[in-house]
């Protein structure tokens, strides 16, 4: 996983914490977290397309969130950001050497590596659907109480 995901939850958070009005630059945002802001924007517009968040255009604009974090799981930023397509792509080289000359038959049931990453893929899937972006922050508040106030403080210095 690339870690435009991390980059990705960060900024859904820190918006949910400013609760601007306005929308946020990218600049504001990348220097929140010392991001290259070109990089996050691509970040950001895969966010807008996948309805996570909006964002206008102009001298004014930049980005907020488009629904509350209580609807916003943690697999919809994955697939935001990675795409739809599953991690493991099996690519069956179990057909090719020593497997080359074995009867069509062999192959008729999905290989067991296959089978093993296709289940442990959909576990984790599960696991961040079911964790919503709300359940992070409030575990990330849980760890850091003031964190909210302390990124309030922090962005309008800044």
């Amino acid at each position: 996983m690339n870690e435009g995901v991390e980059w990705a939850v960060h900024v859904c958070l820190l918006l949910d914490w400013l609760d601007e009005e306005r929308p946020v630059p990218t600049t504001r945002l990348a220097a929140s977290y010392d991001l290259p802001p070109p990089y996050l924007n691509k970040q950001l517009q895969a966010l807008v397309r996948a309805g996570i968040l909006s964002s206008t255009a102009g001298a004014r604009g930049g980005f907020r969130l488009a629904r509350p974090l209580d609807r916003i799981t943690m697999m919809d930023v994955v697939t935001a950001i990675e795409g739809p397509d599953p991690a493991f792509q099996c690519t069956e080289i179990r057909q090719r050497g020593a497997g080359a000359e074995s009867p069509e038959r062999a192959f008729q049931r999905p290989c067991a590596v296959s089978t093993a990453m296709r289940r442990a893929e959909l576990a984790w899937r599960r696991a961040l659907a079911e964790q919503s972006l709300a359940d992070v922050r409030a575990e990330a508040e849980e760890q850091l109480p003031r964190l909210g106030e302390w990124l309030r403080h922090w962005y309008a210095r800044t």
